[in-house]
C-alpha cells in the first residue's frame, strides 16, 4: 500500500485541509471503482497481448507500488500505447500524472478512462478536477456535475472535494445562492480553511471570482474575510459570534453595496423578520437597482400574510429583473392571496415560461386555476408539480439541487379541483 498515488491529494490537502491519511483512503476507495476490471484486464493481457505488454504492465505496477512515480508513469505510457483499451492502465496513468501536477496530460488520460467506462462517475469527476487546475472552468463544471450525477461509489472524501470545487464554480458563474448553499454545508461539516472563508465572503458580496483571483492588495479583502468568517460561524451554529460580527460589519460598512443584503439574509435565516426588513430597506437605499432586496421584502410580506404591502416591492423586482422567474412567482402568489386571481395567473404563467422545470410554480398555478374554475388546467398543473417535485427531491437527496435566493418549505401536492 505504501507509495500508492492518490488522485485527489493536491485538492484535498491544499484546498480542504483533509489529512494525508484521508487522502490515501480516498485513493484506495477510488481505485475500487476500476478494481472489477483489473482481473479481466490481467487475464486478457496474459492471453491476447504481447509479452512486451505483460512486461511493461508488471514493471509499471512494481514501480507504482514502490513509490517510483515518474518511472511508473513512463511504463504506463508505453503500455497503453501498446494496448489503448487497457482501462486499468489509463486509470493509474491518469492518477499518477495528477499527483505530479501534470494536469493537461492527466486530463487526457482521464478522458480516455471515461470513454472506456462512460458510466464511471469518478473518471468524469477527476477529469473535471484536472480541468479546474487548467482553468478550463466551463468544462470542469460540466464534468464534475456529470461525475456527481453518475455517482461516486460512496466515496465521501472525494465527494467532499468535488462539492468544494463545484461551489467555487457556481461562485465563478454568478450563481451565488447555490455557491453559498454548498459552502455552508461544507462549513457545517467542519471544513474551516482560509480559502473557504474568502469564498463565503465573495459569495455574500456577490463578486463572481475565485478566492485565488482576489488581488491581495484589494481594499475589500478585509471586508470579504470578515463576512466570510461571520457566515462560517453561522453555518457551524455559532450564532452568538455570527450575530455579533454581522452587526459590526453592517455598522462599519453601512453604505457598501450588498453588505446590508448579506446581513438581512442572515437575519431571515434566524427568523428575525423585523430586523431583516430594515436591513433590506437600507440595501435599497444604498443600491436603488437591487431587485433581490425588494424580492426578500415581498416574500417576508407574503409569509406574514400582508400581500397588499408586498405587491409594490414584487412589482419593482419584476421591473428591475423582468427575466427573473422568482420575481414573477412571488408577485403571482401575492396577487393570489390578495384575491386578484387573473393577474396572479398571468404572473405565474410568465414564471412558468421562464422556469419550466420549477415545481413550486405549478403548485401555485394549480391553486390559481382551481380558483378560476379552470379544472383541466388545474389538474394538468397538479400532475406536473408531482412529476417535477419527485425529480427535485431526488436531486436534493443527492446534494444536486440548486438554491434560490428565497428558501421555502417543501410543498405538498395541491388538492384536486372538484
Amino acid at each position: 500500500m505504501a507509495g500508492r498515488s492518490c488522485p485527489v491529494s493536491c485538492v484535498l490537502v491544499r484546498a480542504t485541509g483533509v489529512s494525508c491519511l484521508a487522502v490515501l483512503l480516498c485513493c484506495l476507495l477510488a481505485v475500487q471503482d476500476v478494481a472489477g476490471q483489473k482481473r479481466r484486464s490481467a487475464r486478457q493481457g496474459a492471453g491476447a497481448s504481447s509479452q512486451e505488454f505483460a512486461r511493461l504492465a508488471a514493471q509499471a505496477a512494481e514501480a507504482r507500488e514502490a513509490g517510483r512515480i515518474d518511472e511508473a508513469i513512463e511504463f504506463y505510457q508505453k503500455a497503453v500505447r501498446l494496448r489503448p483499451r487497457w482501462d486499468e492502465g489509463w486509470w493509474y496513468l491518469a492518477t499518477l500524472l495528477y499527483d505530479r501536477d501534470r494536469y493537461a496530460e492527466a486530463a487526457r488520460a482521464f478522458e480516455r478512462a471515461a470513454a472506456l467506462h462512460p458510466q464511471a462517475g469518478i473518471a468524469w469527476a477527476m477529469l473535471g478536477l484536472c480541468e479546474f487546475q487548467l482553468r478550463q472552468y466551463d468544462a470542469a463544471f460540466a464534468h464534475i456535475q456529470r461525475g456527481r450525477e453518475l455517482g461516486l461509489v460512496q466515496n465521501e472524501e472525494l465527494l467532499r472535494v468535488l462539492k468544494y470545487h463545484e461551489a467555487l464554480l457556481f461562485l465563478l458563474k454568478g450563481d451565488f445562492e447555490t455557491a453559498l448553499q454548498r459552502l455552508d454545508v461544507l462549513a457545517n461539516q467542519g471544513l474551516n480553511t482560509e480559502e473557504l472563508i474568502m469564498a463565503l465572503g465573495l459569495a455574500l458580496l456577490r463578486i463572481p471570482i475565485l478566492p485565488s483571483q482576489l488581488d491581495p492588495t484589494s481594499r475589500d479583502r478585509e471586508l470579504i474575510r470578515r463576512l466570510g468568517w461571520a457566515e462560517l460561524q453561522a453555518a457551524q451554529k455559532n450564532f452568538t459570534d455570527a450575530q455579533r460580527e454581522y452587526e459590526r460589519i453592517a455598522a462599519e460598512y453601512a453604505k457598501t453595496p450588498n453588505v446590508q443584503y448579506a446581513y438581512g439574509r442572515y437575519l431571515v435565516s434566524r427568523r428575525d423578520d423585523d430586523k431583516a426588513l430594515a436591513a433590506f430597506k437600507r440595501e435599497i437605499e444604498n443600491s436603488p437597482q437591487n431587485g433581490l432586496a425588494r424580492l426578500q421584502i415581498a416574500y417576508i410580506k407574503l409569509k406574514n400574510r400582508e400581500p397588499a404591502e408586498g405587491i409594490p416591492f414584487a412589482e419593482e423586482a419584476v421591473r428591475l429583473n423582468p427575466r427573473d422567474p422568482l420575481a414573477h412567482y412571488i408577485l403571482g402568489r401575492l396577487l393570489f392571496d390578495l384575491g386578484q386571481t387573473a393577474r396572479a395567473i398571468e404572473s405565474l404563467e410568465t414564471a412558468r415560461t421562464l422556469a419550466p422545470q420549477e415545481p413550486k410554480i405549478y403548485f401555485a398555478l394549480a391553486r390559481a386555476y382551481a380558483r378560476a374554475n379552470r379544472r383541466a388546467d388545474a389538474e394538468q398543473a397538479r400532475e406536473m408539480f408531482l412529476k417535477l417535485n419527485k425529480a427535485v427531491e431526488e436531486a436534493e437527496n443527492r446534494g444536486l439541487k440548486r438554491a434560490d435566493a428565497i428558501q421555502e418549505e417543501p410543498e405538498k401536492a395541491p388538492e384536486r379541483s372538484q
